[in-house]
């Protein structure tokens, strides 16, 4: 459609402006869901000192919610550029950026500190097909994305980035926002990581369980043939599933094992941000991303370390048994799921660089540009990561217990460190009683990835 618009509520009054990926019709929706968040005019909204950490309402769960419905796993931070003069990354900030996080994990050439200031070449990979499943409806998903996309250098084609309504019919907006940012979150970093993958992002109706593993279900046959219903046999798309979200740990849950074994689907889940252990990545058929800390120096912006980030989820399952690829792992798992399996970047102070135009929790942030950390971000990374390294090796995963299988048995082998980075500094768990050590440990798993081999 020619002449396409945007609709956006400035103050107490609107104009439209000429923008790509929306028509006129989602245009005038978004107007109608935007002034559904905001119950005040804009220049009401609440406004927060530079530096400010926010726990969205999103991630917050009551006891009810057990079994029932999930939660996000992300906190946010207000940049300390509150009116930005120039684009992200600010000179002088070590936040992380596409480039400085593709440096890290060596998804390109790196250099030396790896430094967001300094770094700025963006992977170019992918193939295939990765979905992200999320709850309600962000009405600016497609012109974020291709905002974060420019605003970074990578690739974006808007024929490889579809929403699709898991209902068939277009999902609530969260009045809180805090589910329009995760998945803005989401499909902004595995887009960083996997530039040239299709990627769809899959809205369920409400963040209830039943909603988003029916989410997951269609997001599994849209990976494998590109419908949203059932598959025809012998159908051989790949990829991967991303699901930043989950919920505490219930008595049933194995029972749920089984949604997450669709062919050649590698599926990914973050394990929180708290201590202890969260579904569905305590699933045997889930890789369970786990958090660190990139420690940078406050005279330079370079990297130290990678590090241990003491509120990542992790530990032992309540439920679920030792799957036969942690054998390796017997002495630490000692009968039951060890969580996480690998991590990445995921603390907060040191947050990436997310571009989002939904309020959230009624927090004014006029630049929409947001500092993002938690298990929700590393998640997605991790799944655009997987992506990468499947399209440069050719081999993409019948399954994730494929792709779990082929890391710790690298392990076992002494092989893994020469593909993951063994985080070796930190401590986490309730009364921080687990640290990292050299191998496997319950704050990172096996560790972070380190370039595109082995997984």
């Amino acid at each position: 459609m020619p002449g396409l618009l945007h609709v956006r509520v400035n103050a107490s009054q609107c104009f439209i402006r000429r923008k790509h990926f929306i028509s006129l019709r989602d245009s005038v929706l978004a107007l109608t869901l935007t002034a559904l968040v905001i119950s005040a005019p804009a220049q009401q909204r609440k406004r927060v000192v530079p530096g400010t950490s926010i726990v969205p309402v999103s991630n917050q769960a009551e006891m009810q919610d057990i079994g029932i419905r999930a939660h996000t796993n992300l906190r946010l931070v207000v940049p300390p550029v509150a009116d930005p003069s120039e684009a992200p990354p600010y000179l002088g900030y070590g936040y992380e950026t596409p480039a400085s996080l593709a440096c890290i994990y060596r998804v390109v050439a790196p250099i030396k500190g790896c430094n967001p200031n300094d770094t700025t070449r963006t992977p170019n990979g992918g193939s295939q097909t990765i979905a992200i499943v999320d709850a309600f409806d962000d009405p600016d998903a497609a012109s974020d994305l291709a905002q974060f996309s420019d605003q970074f250098g990578l690739p974006f084609n808007s024929k490889k980035f579809k929403v699709v309504y898991a209902s068939g019919t277009r999902p609530n907006i969260d009045p809180t926002g805090g589910w329009e940012v995760e998945e803005s979150v989401d499909i902004e970093y595995a887009h960083a990581m996997a530039p040239n993958a299709m990627l769809y992002l899959v809205e369920a109706n409400t963040n209830s369980d039943t909603d988003l593993y029916a989410a997951v279900r269609m997001a599994a046959n849209l990976i494998r043939c590109g419908r949203t219903s059932t598959c025809p046999a012998g159908s051989q798309g790949k990829g991967e599933i991303s699901m930043s979200w989950g919920g505490a740990e219930f008595a049933d849950e194995a029972k749920m094992d089984s949604l997450f074994t669709a062919s050649n689907v590698v599926y990914l889940a973050a394990t929180g941000d708290s201590a202890g252990v969260i579904y569905p990545s305590a699933s045997p058929n889930v890789i369970g991303v786990g958090g660190t800390s990139t420690a940078r120096s406050l005279f330079t912006g370079d990297l130290i370390q990678e590090i241990a980030w003491s509120d990542a989820g992790g530990g032992l399952s309540f439920y679920e048994p030792t799957p036969s690829y942690q054998s390796a792992i017997a002495n630490v798992a000692q009968g039951a799921r060890a969580l996480p399996d690998v991590s990445a970047d995921a603390n907060p102070n040191n947050g990436y660089w997310v571009y989002d135009s939904v309020p959230v929790d009624g927090i004014a942030n006029d630049s929409n540009w947001w500092l993002v950390g938690g298990t929700s971000v590393s998640t997605p990374l991790v799944a655009g990561i997987i992506n990468a390294a499947s399209t440069v090796s050719g081999h993409f995963a019948t399954s994730t217990k494929d792709e779990l299988t082929r890391i710790y048995s690298e392990y076992a082998n002494h092989q893994a460190y020469g593909n993951f980075w063994d985080i070796t500094y930190g401590a986490c768990n309730y009364y921080s009683g687990s640290f990292s050590v050299g191998g496997y440990d319950l704050c990172t798993g096996i560790g972070s990835p380190k370039g595109l081999q082995g997984k």
